[in-house]
């Protein structure tokens, strides 16, 4: 196996390579959302699949499930005794929002000091890179067998990703997963994600009239719609912030030290603004359900007119802590919109996509070897955090694959900015995730298992 001081010389040779694979990647506006041009999430396809041929990679597929968005997939066979990995990461990305909130073009990879911004260049066509460059830097020492999966629908919840385990059970089967589509604890610090929430969402619709009538007529017996909708969103939430749904699990507080100053820095929180809930901060973001408003349907300031508006709607989007059922929680959330209805209107709760959360095992031979090998490549020891996000694919691999072990590792920092304007990744940073995961997939080839 190669030693830590040749990876890390190779990996500094073969870096500017692997930076101007990342550019071109980011230029292709893969936006899975069903709003967008999907030619461009099978451009993304394309192009992942010839870097992994330009490799030197024989099996290289571009394969779907049912009606899914297309996904890469590749296979180097294990030599005789020796494990398989499964490397994970997506190619799709999120769409980019207001363009003028960014400061550099969206979809034009810049670099500013040690950072590469663009959508995509932290979440998650950096993860992408990762697996890449360490495939590169081992070359023929490679000493395990790969397969890589990047999936091109992950940012809209990857919903045929129960398909393609259905499909592709056996060429998907490994030893260990590694999912390079999570964060680090900071620049210099590196983590092993071994919590994240889960997801359930639904969209709220309250009626009150047929139609729209005139303000100053009716105004005073009827209650317009986006009042009513406002009260009943104010329900979900105690005085204080907390989530006011009842039935929800909770977890217990995180060892982890996230304090009020780096939380502020790394949301962006306005001065003077008090944080919501109650406990630990860290607690709140990884352990403890959160519920926000994602979406809101109703006439807009600038097309607003003198009427009681007759219909409004919002999409609401709770995460769950580990140890939640999504579908209980889902029920939960549910049953409280409806009997806090006010009298005042007709409410609907539209059910909407349910997403498992992940709790990872206290130990293994597989987190060992990733704690060695990121001490290695930062010069100082991980940290194992929770990602108040969620990654619902996660317990469906558990679950078909209940003997592999799943490493979470990051690719983003906290000012990565993922799904937001500005998104970057930092190169620095980048090139020592390369390197532990050189090092990781070194350790695990003298492994043959737990």
């Amino acid at each position: 196996m190669s030693d830590h001081t040749t990876l890390q010389t190779t990996v500094a040779n073969i870096f500017p390579d692997l930076v101007e694979d990342l550019r071109n990647l980011v230029r292709i506006p893969s936006v899975s959302a069903p709003a967008f041009d999907q030619q461009h999430v099978a451009d993304s396809a394309q192009a992942v699949a010839d870097l992994l041929t330009k490799q030197g990679i024989d099996d290289v597929r571009i394969v779907s499930a049912g009606q899914s968005r297309p996904a890469v997939l590749a296979k180097i066979p294990a030599p005789e005794g020796k494990p398989t990995v499964l490397l994970y990461a997506h190619h799709d990305v999120q769409p980019p929002g207001d363009e003028s909130s960014w400061n550099t073009p969206p979809f034009e990879p810049t670099e500013i000091g040690p950072r590469m911004y663009g959508r995509g260049a932290a979440d998650d066509k950096a993860g992408i890179i990762a697996h890449l460059g360490a495939l590169r830097a081992l070359g023929d020492d490679l000493g395990v067998g790969v397969t890589l999966f990047f999936e091109g629908e992950e940012e809209i919840g990857s919903p045929y990703f129960t398909e393609f385990l259905a499909q592709y059970r056996e060429e998907l089967r490994a030893d260990a997963i590694v999912v390079a589509d999570s964060a680090n604890w900071k620049v210099g610090v590196p983590a092993l994600t071994t919590s994240l929430r889960g997801l359930v969402d639904c969209v709220v619709e309250v009626e009150v009239l047929s139609h729209a009538v005139h303000s100053g007529m009716f105004g005073g017996p009827v209650l317009d719609a986006v009042t009513v909708l406002a009260r009943l969103i104010a329900t979900l939430h105690d005085a204080d912030g907390n989530v006011a749904v009842s039935g929800l699990v909770q977890g217990a507080e995180p060892a982890v030290d996230y304090t009020e100053e780096d939380f502020r820095a790394d949301s962006g929180l306005l001065g003077g603004v008090e944080l919501a809930g109650s406990g630990t901060i860290a607690g709140r973001l990884w352990t403890k359900p959160a519920i926000s408003i994602i979406g809101f349907d109703a006439p807009s300031v600038a097309l607003s007119s003198n009427t009681l508006t007759s219909r409004a709607q919002a999409k609401v989007s709770m995460r769950i802590a580990p140890g939640q059922d999504p579908a209980q929680a889902l029920e939960a959330l549910r049953s409280h919109l409806l009997e806090n209805a006010p009298l005042s209107a007709r409410v609907t709760v539209h059910d909407g996509e349910l997403g498992k959360p992940f709790l990872a095992p206290a130990d293994s031979a597989a987190m060992r070897a990733a704690r060695a090998a990121f001490a290695q490549a930062w010069g100082t020891d991980p940290v194992d955090i929770g990602i108040g996000g969620s990654i619902p694919f996660i317990a469906d691999l558990l679950e078909v694959y209940p003997d592999a072990s799943i490493l979470v590792t990051g690719v983003e920092d906290p000012d990565s900015r993922a799904h937001g304007a500005n998104e970057s990744v930092d190169l620095v940073e980048l090139q020592k995730v390369v390197l532990a995961e050189a090092l990781l997939l070194s350790n695990l080839a003298q492994k043959t298992g737990e």
